[in-house]
C-alpha cells in the first residue's frame, strides 16, 4: 500500500510527496537528512492530506496530478477531506 500526502510547512507552503509509511516519512521531514531538500529548509511539516493508492505507479500518478494544482485547489481538497472525515 502507497499514500500520497501533503504537508504544510513551517512557511505555510504545501508540499507533495508519496510513502508507503506517512508517518516515517513525516519524521523524516522533520528529523532526518533523508527528508526532502524542500522541506528541510521550512521545519517543522505538520500532516495535512493523506490518500491510499494501490501501488507505487498510481501513487506516483496521483501526485504527480496533486503537484499541478493551483494553492487554491490543493486547500479545497484538503479542506474536503477533512470535512468527509469529521462526518
Amino acid at each position: 500500500m502507497w499514500f500520497v500526502y501533503i504537508v504544510e510547512c513551517n512557511d505555510n507552503t504545501l508540499y507533495t510527496g508519496i510513502a508507503t509509511d506517512i508517518n516515517q516519512r513525516v519524521n523524516e521531514h522533520n528529523n532526518s537528512k533523508k527528508g526532502a531538500k524542500y522541506t528541510k529548509a521550512r521545519r517543522p511539516v505538520k500532516l495535512v492530506y493523506e490518500e491510499m493508492a494501490d501501488n507505487r505507479s498510481l501513487a506516483s500518478k496521483r501526485e504527480y496530478f496533486i503537484k499541478k494544482m493551483s494553492r487554491t485547489e490543493k486547500i479545497k481538497l484538503i479542506t474536503n477531506k477533512s470535512a468527509i472525515k469529521n462526518s
